[in-house]
């Protein structure tokens, strides 16, 4: 009988051919020290008829792995400058069938992501978030407003000290809401893009706001495609700073299988057992 772990490592296999290009992963790339421009030119040579295979097999396998995994959670998706339409659909829809109700969308900019702008966010988040922006550094602070503004332990009807937040960063265009949600989240995913040149900087900032959204809720996870865990990419950054060590991370959503297990990922996240799942840059495995 074909059993589950059997669909786990042929979902990961199918994964890692499309996505690094290679049969073990993202490894060789490393050592060669590939390019982010090498790298997104391998993934776009992918053929058509591979896509589409790994398009059906996600679509036939993928819901009997995830299904109602997250049936008792909520769920907020952040985006990040380059986050791809079609993957960030991907894993909405792959929440809903795992079960989980998905609050809303919305976009961290580039504003708010630029280190130059840090004084200005801080002030914004103060102001708006009065007693409950708590932390010793800027980013804290700002992460624990936005915590304020769309997180919570349980999914509940978002108040006016939520929406008085969310109305000053949509204000002062450090957010925008693409899907603005009507409850709290308890569970938080951060959909990045690839690699870009800004993206060390944003990086950084994510890292700083994830520990704060994740004190206040169930979990975070941060997933992004293959070079979205390189060095100069936000994924990268992320596991590589200090205090990030309760986020999740998962890094190759430019697959149907990927985005499959990226919610596999997220329902780790809210077991409370927290990892690094993807390519060969990832500290756990490919498999959550």
């Amino acid at each position: 009988m074909i059993n589950l772990r059997y669909h786990l490592v042929s979902l990961a296999a199918v994964l890692f051919s499309l996505a690094a290009g290679i049969a073990i992963g993202a490894g060789l790339l490393d050592d060669a020290g590939a390019s982010i421009a090498s790298n997104q030119n391998r993934q776009q040579d992918i053929s058509p008829a591979v896509a589409g295979f790994d398009a059906a097999y996600a679509e036939n396998t993928g819901p009997d792995l995830i299904r109602d995994s997250l049936s008792d959670q909520s769920v907020v998706v952040f985006t990040t400058p380059g986050a791809q339409d079609a993957q960030v659909t991907g894993i909405v829809e792959n929440l809903q069938t795992a079960g989980a109700q998905v609050t809303g969308q919305v976009a961290l900019t580039s504003k708010l992501l630029a280190p130059a702008n840090r004084q200005f966010s801080e002030g914004v988040a103060n102001q708006s978030g009065g007693d409950a922006v708590t932390g010793e550094s800027a980013y804290q602070r700002i992460g624990s407003a936005l915590a304020r503004a769309y997180l919570g332990t349980e999914t509940a009807e978002t108040d006016q000290d939520a929406r008085t937040i969310r109305s000053a960063f949509v204000q002062g265009e450090l957010l925008d809401q693409t899907t603005e949600p009507e409850q709290t989240a308890t569970l938080a995913v951060i959909v990045t893009g690839p690699a870009s040149p800004d993206d060390a900087d944003y990086g950084a900032v994510v890292a700083q706001l994830a520990p704060a959204l994740d004190d206040a809720s169930s979990g975070v996870l941060v997933t992004g495609p293959v070079s979205s865990s390189e060095d100069r990419g936000i994924v990268g950054r992320v596991r590589a700073a200090d205090g990030t060590q309760d986020i999740s991370t998962f890094d190759v959503t430019d697959s149907a299988t990927g985005r499959i297990m990226a919610v596999a990922a997220l329902a780790r996240e809210a077991e409370g057992n927290p990892g690094s799942w993807g390519t060969s840059r990832a500290a756990d495995g490919p498999i959550p």
